[in-house]
């Protein structure tokens, strides 16, 4: 109804038209600036998430016929640009040396889940793929986001175009998500797993009887930090390398590497992306150019909010009778991977006699990324995991998109 008026009021099918880049760059940014403002104000929306906020802003704008779904600024700048310059910035977290020697057990637990996650994607799209067209990316997508973290998803849906699919599929993550959170903190809390499981954290909070002071840590997350107009530059400079060298690499290994044949092809689709690569030069820098990174600031706050842009964007094409319909199906999907999840870390926390706060940690690190679970370990109380975890769930970065275009290239993606 709102195009035909459009149409029939402006000549074109939508208030702003595809061309006026800076009407559209307007919307953008003012509703991601919105989003992370109204995240960090209020409690209704950080439980909503600004991820999700953003992506409901663009899902309403496009479906109002405000803003066209398809134009330069969202196919080749945000995705072109925005996307891979996010990704090594977020990874300067990723030091290899250090997550190794300071992560411990936890490390075992966190790697059990990612082989759960891994199996329940295979599982799920084994049961679901014949009613969702375009399962296969869906699983590449969400088997990254479920081992790392959305820097994960962000690279594989870049590197598996699923069309309108992205942005339920986010819905049903996000739904998903606050159930999963939930859960994890009522399991903690249970006489079943407690009496099963070794809890000495959990002990130790009640014995002191106040974990008020770690919740307040929460909030100063993102709180405001050091930065000087060097680091930017700085920032961007690196960014830029990192992703000009991962595309040359690419380009030259992917050449020499024949597309033909299932195993060439999944050989092809995983040495030959340039997300790959960007992942292997950004975890060396990180890993090789420690003392370098530390004299970095900003580059978590600058990677983080290239992602939202993305995390709008990916709401513009799609539907909400799509998302109502597919949806559902698509939260049946995540649940199961999820499940899975938790049973591997669960079943081998149990076998390896892990305490019971490793393993909640370990699978909210995979499944919600190292933030989340930092996030959980402040929240309980546990702050002798709060750094053990953040590590593991970092690490989760580094693998979740190589296991994911893994999974992609299997499933013919």
């Amino acid at each position: 109804m709102m195009t035909n008026l459009f149409q029939n009021w402006l000549g074109r099918p939508t208030l702003i038209a595809a061309e006026d880049t800076w009407s559209l760059l307007a919307l953008l940014l003012v509703s991601v600036a919105l989003a992370i403002w109204l995240e960090q104000k209020y409690t209704w929306a950080s439980k909503i998430s600004g991820a999700i906020i953003a992506l409901c802003i663009a899902l309403l704008a496009s479906n109002l016929s405000i803003i066209p779904t398809s134009c330069v600024l969202y196919d080749d700048i945000i995705w072109g640009y925005a996307v891979p310059l996010g990704i090594p910035l977020l990874l300067l977290q990723c030091n290899m040396k250090k997550i190794w020697r300071e992560t411990g057990r936890m490390m075992v637990i966190f790697l059990i889940g990612a082989a759960g996650t891994v199996v329940g994607a295979f599982l799920a799209y084994g049961l679901l793929h014949a009613y969702v067209p375009g399962l296969e990316g869906v699983a590449a997508m969400m088997t990254g986001s479920y081992i790392g973290g959305g820097v994960n998803f962000a690279a594989l849906a870049k590197e598996f175009d699923v069309g309108e699919i992205k942005a339920a599929a986010t819905v049903a993550d996000n739904l998903l998500m606050a159930l999963y959170f939930f859960g994890l903190i009522f399991i903690a809390g249970m006489k079943f797993f407690r009496s099963r499981y070794s809890h000495p954290h959990i002990d130790a909070v009640a014995q002191s009887g106040d974990a008020d002071g770690a919740r307040t840590q929460a909030a100063a997350y993102w709180s405001r930090k050091d930065i000087s107009l060097k680091d930017i530059a700085m920032n961007f400079a690196y960014a830029v390398a990192v992703v000009y060298t991962a595309k040359l690499i690419s380009g030259l290994v992917g050449g020499l590497i024949p597309d033909t044949g299932v195993v060439l092809h999944m050989l092809n689709t995983f040495f030959g992306s340039e997300y790959v690569w960007i992942t292997t030069v950004s975890m060396a820098c990180a890993t090789w150019g420690e003392k370098q990174v530390a004299k970095l600031s900003g580059s978590q706050e600058i990677g983080t909010y290239l992602i939202y842009l993305f995390l709008f964007v990916i709401g513009v094409p799609a539907s909400i009778v799509e998302i109502l319909q597919k949806t559902p199906l698509l939260l049946a999907f995540t649940g199961i991977m999820v499940l899975v999840n938790m049973l591997f870390c669960f079943v081998g926390g149990k076998l390896l006699h892990f305490d019971l706060e490793d393993i909640i940690l370990a699978s909210n690190a995979n499944i919600g990324g190292p933030t989340t679970a930092a996030g959980m370990a402040i929240s309980q109380g546990w702050s002798a995991l709060v750094g053990p975890v953040m590590l593991v769930g970092t690490f989760g970065y580094v693998i979740g998109t190589y296991l994911g275009i893994l999974v992609g290239g299997i499933l013919g993606a």
